[in-house]
Parts: C-alpha cells; sequence; structure tokens
C-alpha cells in the first residue's frame, strides 16, 4: 500500500479473512472452492492448525527504508521466473491487497473451478496473454473491480484511510518453485524449490526472515488461502 506512480488511489483492504472470503466469493471464487484463515503463528504447532492444503499465502508487512532497500536490491538480482507464472505490476495506490488476491487466485486457477463468466474468470480469460504492465493497465480501468474493492475496504473493522504504511505480497507455489508476487517489483521472486505440501511452511521461513528485520513492528499479517476439501 506504498506510492505508486498513478494518480489512482483506492482505499486500503484490511487484513482480516473475513472481509477477504467476501470478496474473492463475491468476483467468482466459490465458497466451496477456497476459504481464507488467519495464520496466528509461524511455529509448527500454529501452522498445524491451518486447514489444509495451503494454496497460497497473503502476507501484510510495514513498508520501512530497510524493506524499500532490500526491494531495490532484489529487483536488481531478480531472476527469470518460470513462464507459468501470473504476474501483474501495481500502479493505482493502495491495491496491493487486491492485486495479492488476483496474484493468488491467478496462479490457482488448476486448483480450483472459478464461476464460468464471473468477473474473475472474465478477468483472468482478458489479461491470459498480457505483460505485466498491460494487466495493471486492465485494472486500473476496469470500474467493476474498483467498486467491488471500494465496498470490501469499507467492510473491515477498521475506519479505512487512504495514509497507510504497510504492503501486502503473496506466496504461491508454481512449477515446484515458491514464488513472492508483489506488484511493486519487476517480476516475481523465487524463493527455491516448494510443493502443495510444504506451500505454508516454506512461505512461513520467507516471512520470518522478513519479520525479524523489523523487531519492533507490530503492523504484521498473515493469511493462508486454503483449498476446501469435501467431507465424507
Amino acid at each position: 500500500m506504498a506510492e505508486i506512480p498513478s494518480t489512482k488511489r483506492w482505499l486500503p483492504l484490511e487484513a482480516n479473512p473475513d472481509v477477504m472470503n467476501q470478496f474473492f466469493w463475491g468476483l467468482g471464487v466459490p465458497p466451496d472452492e477456497a476459504e481464507c484463515y488467519d495464520v496466528y503463528g509461524l511455529d509448527d504447532e500454529l501452522l498445524e492448525m491451518v486447514p489444509k492444503p495451503v494454496l497460497a499465502v497473503l502476507f501484510l508487512y510495514p513498508i520501512t527504508l530497510q524493506s524499500e532497500e532490500e526491494r531495490i536490491l532484489q529487483d536488481s538480482a531478480k531472476t527469470e521466473p518460470s513462464s507459468g507464472v501470473y504476474f501483474m505490476k501495481q500502479t493505482v495506490g493502495n491495491a496491493c491487497g487486491t492485486i495479492g488476491l488476483l496474484h493468488a487466485v491467478g496462479n490457482i486457477t488448476s486448483e480450483i473451478k472459478l464461476v464460468e463468466a464471473s468477473y474473475l474468470d472474465r478477468f483472468f480469460k482478458s489479461t491470459a496473454n498480457m505483460d505485466p504492465s498491460e494487466r495493471a493497465a486492465f485494472l486500473e480501468n476496469d470500474r467493476e473491480m474498483e467498486v467491488a474493492h471500494s465496498v470490501a475496504a469499507t467492510a473491515g473493522e477498521t475506519e479505512a484511510s487512504e495514509n497507510v504504511d504497510a504492503h501486502f505480497v503473496s506466496f504461491t507455489c508454481v512449477d515446484g518453485q515458491l514464488y513472492e508476487l508483489d506488484g511493486r517489483r519487476s517480476g516475481p521472486i523465487s524463493h527455491g524449490a516448494s510443493s502443495s505440501s510444504s506451500l505454508l511452511r516454506d512461505a512461513a521461513k520467507v516471512i520470518q526472515g522478513m519479520i525479524q528485520k523489523n523487531p519492533d513492528s507490530m503492523n504484521f499479517n498473515v493469511i493462508a488461502i486454503s483449498k476446501k476439501v469435501a467431507e465424507g
């Protein structure tokens, strides 16, 4: 949710699973396909409490001088991602929560069945062959998403304000690699080998490293997007 070079700014999304669920269920992820859950801690015992399988992880962290310097450094050393990674740039201020969800869902469409002709179904089909900047422009001009984001942003428990200093990124596994997806970066960041069964643990290790660099901050939040498994 940091400064982005665009005149357009949205209200930020709250890091709240209930808000996220209503948001992406309303856009075309069926409630019986996937659901967002709080991750209450990053040790093994608390990770075990998160419903499995985990398809993606959303992470909200504070923007600091150090995190900005690291972002620039990582961008300069970026490796080429798998061609199968869905990635888009962020040009709208405070849109990082929505872009985090789009990054998450865009990379798990083989795992979940979107409602046919729903917003997300149409969005991913429309942007499938676009580059990251073209996808950003498509979103910036998309009135339907802007309205849906606004509704979700005002549904949280805290009063929405444009002045925030925190940012959402998402983690997901594509072609056996853990990727950090952040629309403010030049591309996806690979964090090494991963799998559907180890995604949450692997993402937690990366997140722990990021938290350790900001030991005085309390402004962290981790949300898992888990596949709903039919009981029987």
